[in-house]
């Protein structure tokens, strides 16, 4: 009887022992599921000038392509836009180019906490979305109306009341909502690096060759496509 007794199985230690497994492997699998949340891009804009791909929203039809990697908040960004600005207008307007938009959010850290970068380029996205024509007149008046650095910037409402005058009336629940705000985190994350590895705004490419900029539109793009 002793002998059966040392060799009866101990069922509750295993039933135990499988239900301590079963909770790590949900745990495990949870953790995983929150980092690939965490980091993924999320949804893409749906609307035929964005790529789901690349985050370019593109304007005109050209068979050159000139890309623009611009952060609202970049007093940098907004010269070249008056430097560069009517030279590619003209450029997509004559059937020249196809302009690409890429907006990111780098300078999260200079906005006093509100994360104005990725509420704009969230707002770009939504207003390529909504309304594809509005793109340009959208990107020109966040210009014309940007904020300093080290400020609060722009508020949602002030977004879009922008957004409403370029004629995306009805972007105002996606910007609300920051919809895009994961898609904008990937994009910058995937935006391309100088020979140092950094990134910055702007950053300029005519048919996928990253340039300098002089501050010349003719040297710099004119002369490049065609």
């Amino acid at each position: 009887m002793a002998a059966a007794a040392g060799k009866r199985t101990n069922w509750f230690a295993i039933w135990i022992s499988i239900a301590v497994v079963a909770v790590l492997v949900v745990a495990a699998v949870a953790v995983v599921w929150i980092n690939n949340s965490a980091t993924s891009a999320g949804p893409a804009p749906d609307s035929g000038i964005v790529n789901a791909d690349t985050g370019a929203i593109s304007v005109g039809d050209g068979g050159d392509v000139v890309a623009t990697y611009i952060d609202f908040m970049c007093p940098i960004c907004n010269q070249f836009e008056q430097i560069y600005g009517q030279t590619l207008q003209d450029l997509v307007d004559d059937g020249s180019i196809t302009l690409e938009y890429h907006p990111v959010a780098i300078l999260d850290r200079y906005s006093q906490g509100t994360e104005f970068s990725t509420r704009a380029a969230n707002a770009l996205y939504c207003v390529a979305e909504s309304a594809p024509e509005a793109v340009t007149p959208f990107v020109v008046s966040m210009y014309e109306n940007q904020p300093a650095e080290g400020t609060a910037g722009l508020t949602d409402e002030q977004i879009i009341g922008i957004a409403a005058e370029a004629g995306a009336e009805d972007a105002a629940a996606c910007i609300t909502d920051r919809t895009y705000d994961r898609f904008v985190a990937a994009m910058t994350g995937d935006m391309p690096a100088d020979e140092n590895g950094s990134r910055g705004t702007p950053t300029v490419t005519v048919n996928g060759e990253r340039i300098e900029l002089t501050g010349d539109p003719q040297l710099d793009i004119v002369d490049r496509i065609g």
